[in-house]
Parts: structure tokens; sequence; C-alpha cells
């Protein structure tokens, strides 16, 4: 029978050419994922335990205790204590690791293993307290193997129960909003929505310039030339900037949730929400700096002058308020915008407006020709004059136009509201019903639509009478750019010696030039 001898595994103070009295240099390494009180608690205990530990032990030599507050562990990124720890140990500077768990040091099977191999290739040992592992032991990394996949099965449950938890607390209307570069609030001690009026009024600014015609861009250079901060604590505005102010429906009351979504537990990458995950929409979920009715007028404002774009062949034609009929007449023969220009030189020079196709085809793109700038203006303030003289005639002929059934229309919003929540809730309901729930979207936006119009157009005539009784019965002597702007929707080129005026208020006056 042949014979056995063992021979013992070498101390590793030999292994790392280090003398056999020699003391092993031993750190520590603690972290805690939340910086909550009861969090940071234990991280306190865990630095207080580990600097006993090894100091009380002769075979060792206290080098230091690393570690991070706050920090994830799904990556290790972030975590500067625990990336200087692992250049010490590379440099030779220390020949053990100890720490709470795998979930303490990295809580993913890739991490996990990339550290352990590349310190066990050094001879640096990591011990992990509760899994009474060391790394250096002969089942060290298949145990490592095992419990750094259940680690990352850990993490992506506590995932996906956080997940769960915001979705529950999106259903129950609980909004989550980031107010840091928020113009126009705070929170309060309660984490809630505040206003801060100050800001209030930079918001209700732009939706008020907006309204009165100017443009995102036009905006932006007055709020930088009257020194006024931005969300973000800036000086430079930008029309970006305004756009977003004008369609944030945080701005009255209201808030979409869930507007993007994590596509990976691991790299916490957030992608835009395009129908990949349920979104909510919370009415009246906190105080509102703009009123609804300003806000839907805002986005009727928004969709006319986007309908005005490319009305011409050439596709030249932008939105521009530079001046009072920038981008108001249209051309009732193709549809085109008209675009201003000069006419003659010295005393014959005249201002004239001419439409895009005619100006650019000819007579077989559009047969429609120039209008003079003087004659509109003066026709508009015959239109006006007439308006305020026989003013109840307008105005009750046009409420009579406006009655419609909206009370069903609301009723079968209601409807649809309540039945897509039904459909949220139920998640299994939900996979089942997705072409259901698109087609109630469809027609509950159209719904929405028609609400938004009808909203508007009162709001344009309330505006529209209060502007009459200010009046009180005084004509219009002059031409006035801002006025237009406000109350004229759109100008309709009937022909070069007559047009239509439809005011905002809803109104259309026809007027020979």
């Amino acid at each position: 029978m042949a014979t056995v001898t063992v021979i013992p595994a070498k101390p590793m103070q030999e292994l790392k050419g280090l003398e056999a009295t020699a003391k092993l240099r031993v750190c520590a390494y603690a972290r805690v994922s939340t910086d909550n009180e009861e969090q940071l608690s234990s991280y306190q205990a865990q630095v207080e335990h580990y600097t006993s530990y090894i100091q009380n032990n002769p075979a060792w030599e206290f080098v230091e205790i690393f570690s991070d507050e706050g920090i994830s562990g799904t990556n290790t990124k972030k975590r500067e204590g625990f990336n200087r720890m692992i250049d010490e140990c590379m440099a030779g500077k220390i020949d053990m690791v100890i720490t709470k768990s795998i979930s303490r040091f990295a809580r993913n099977t890739l991490d996990t293993l990339k550290y352990v191999r590349q310190l066990k290739e050094k001879g640096v040992a990591i011990f992990f307290e509760n899994e009474v592992v060391n790394t250096l032991d002969s089942k060290g990394e298949f145990l490592i193997t095992l419990l750094g996949s259940l680690a990352q099965e850990e993490s992506s449950n506590l995932s996906q129960i956080t997940k769960m938890g915001i979705s529950y607390r999106f259903q129950e209307g609980k909004v989550l909003v980031n107010h840091n570069k928020f113009l126009g609030y705070t929170k309060d001690e309660q984490g809630q929505l505040v206003i801060v009026p100050e800001e209030a009024e930079v918001v209700q600014r732009i939706y008020r310039e907006f309204l009165d015609g100017k443009s995102p861009y036009k905006i932006a250079s007055n709020l930088q030339k009257d020194g006024l901060i931005t969300g973000a604590g800036g000086t430079k505005w930008y029309d970006s900037t305004v756009i977003g102010i004008l369609k944030n429906v945080k701005y009255m009351g209201d808030a979409l949730l869930q507007k993007t979504y994590t596509t990976d537990f691991l790299t916490k990458k957030r992608v835009k929400n395009t129908g990949h995950a349920a979104q909510y929409y919370v009415e009246d979920s906190h105080e509102a700096i703009i009123s609804k009715e300003e806000f839907a007028a805002v986005q009727m404002e928004f969709e006319r002058r986007t309908n005005m774009r490319g009305y011409s062949k050439s596709g030249k034609s932008k939105f521009t308020s530079d001046y009072a009929f920038s981008g108001k007449l249209f051309c009732e023969n193709c549809g085109s915008k008209f675009r201003r220009t000069k006419w003659g030189k010295g005393k014959n020079e005249q201002i004239v407006w001419i439409c895009i196709n005619h100006q650019t085809g000819g007579n077989e793109a559009c047969d429609m020709k120039t209008i003079k700038e003087k004659a509109l203006e003066q026709a508009f303030v015959r239109v006006m004059n007439r308006i305020i003289i026989k003013r109840e005639a307008y105005l009750v002929e046009e409420i009579s136009c406006e009655e419609s059934d909206y009370e069903d229309i609301d009723a079968k919003i209601a409807e649809l509201q309540q039945e897509l929540m039904n459909v949220v809730r139920n998640n299994q309901e939900y996979s089942c019903l997705t072409n259901e729930i698109e087609r109630l979207q469809v027609h509950r936006q159209r719904l929405k639509s028609d609400e938004t119009e009808k909203a508007w157009r009162d709001r344009m005539r309330e505006e529209f009478k209060a502007y009459l009784d200010a009046r009180d019965g005084s004509l219009l002597d002059k031409f006035d750019g801002d006025l237009f702007r406000k109350l004229v929707e759109k100008v309709r080129v009937e022909s070069m010696v007559e047009v239509e005026f439809v005011l905002k208020a809803g109104i259309e006056v026809r007027e020979v030039l």
C-alpha cells in the first residue's frame, strides 16, 4: 500500500515572502446603502467593531477602516472608500480585508469575482464574516461564485420591490417631484410642493407673454435682459427653457408620473417611458400657479403655431412674432401663409404681404398676390370699432353658436379615466387589454381636445368682454399691434380686396380692404 505524507500548506506570510513572525496587515471595509439615521448607526457600529476586532488580535497589524456612507452596493463606481482600499491592496500595503458580508462588499457577481480574483493574484485575502469565507481557502472562490449569484438575485429582488412600492404610491396619487431647478416651487417640511411667489410671477409672465403673441425666443430674450433668474439659478435663458415651462402640466397643479423608468437594476440606467411602463396622471396634486384654462389656451396656441409651419410648398415658412401680422395671414386659395416684403423705394416705398406660394412659384402655384399692410391695419380698426358699437349682437350670436353637450363629454371622460385606472391596477387585465386601452386613450384624447378648445374659447371670450367693458364704448383711432396679436387668431385672405378676421373669442368678421 502506498505511503501518503501530508505536506502542510505554508502560512500566508511565507507565501508572500514575509518573515513567519511578521504580522498580517489587516483592514476592514464597512458600508451602508442609505443615509437614514438607523442605517448610519449600524455603520458606526461596524467601524467600532472592526477597529477593536483587528487591534485585539496580536497576529494582526491594524491598517485602516475603509468605508462608504449612503452608497448603493449594486456598482462600485461611486464607492471612493472601496476603490481606495483596492488601490492600497494592489500596492502591497494590505494582506487581508475583513468585511461583514458579500452584500456589503459587492452586490453583483461580476464585481465580486473581479475583485476576489484580482486580490487573490496579489495574495490578499478577503474574509466575509457572516458567511465565514476566506477567499484564499480552497473552497473560497466556489463559495464566492455561489454567494455572489445569490447577492445579485437579492439586489434584483430589492429593485423590483422598490419599483412596486413606487408604482403603488403613483396609483394612490402620491406625487414624487424633484423641486430642484423647478422654477416657481420648493418643498415644505412635509415634502409637499409649495409656491415661491417671486418665481411664480416669472412663470405667469411667461404664459401671459406667449398668449400675447411673443415667441419663446423673444420671451427668453426679454427675461435675460431683465436679469431674471432661471430655475437652475442662472441668468442665461433659452427658448427651450421657456417651452419646457409652457408645456409643464405641474404649473396647473397636475402631475404626470413615471415619465422615465429603470431598464437595468445594475446600471440604474433610466430611459424615457414611451409606453413600456404604466404612467399615472394625477389631477390637482398640488397648488397651481397657472389656471387650467390658461394652460389649455397656451397648448391651443402651440398647436396653432405648429399648424402654421410648412404651409408653403417651398417648406421655408416658420413662425415669427417680429410683426403683428406674422403667422396670422392665410391664403384661402392655397392655404399658404403670407410673408412681409417691401415695394418701391424712398417716398414710394410701401409694405405689402404676399402669398408665399405665389412669391416662390408665381401664378401657377397661386394667383393670390399681395395686400397692403396699411389696408390691413385700417380694416382691423374698422372691424373692432364695429364690434365695440354692436357688442351685444356679436357676443350673443357667438354664445348661441357655442352651446354644446359638454356635460355628456365630461361624463364620458370621467368614465374612461376610471376604466383606465382599473385596467392599470389589474396587471393581468392590463396585459390582455392593451389594444382596448389604446382605443380608449385615443377616444379620451379626442374628447379632451374638445374640452380644451372650449375652455380656451371661454377664456378668450371672457378676456374680450373685459376689454370691451374697459373701453366703455370708446372707439379705436389707430392700429394697435399688441392688441391685434392678443385678440386675433388668424386672418383669412379671401381675395386681394377682402379678408375675414377670426378672433380668439370665436367671432368671425369679413371686411373689405
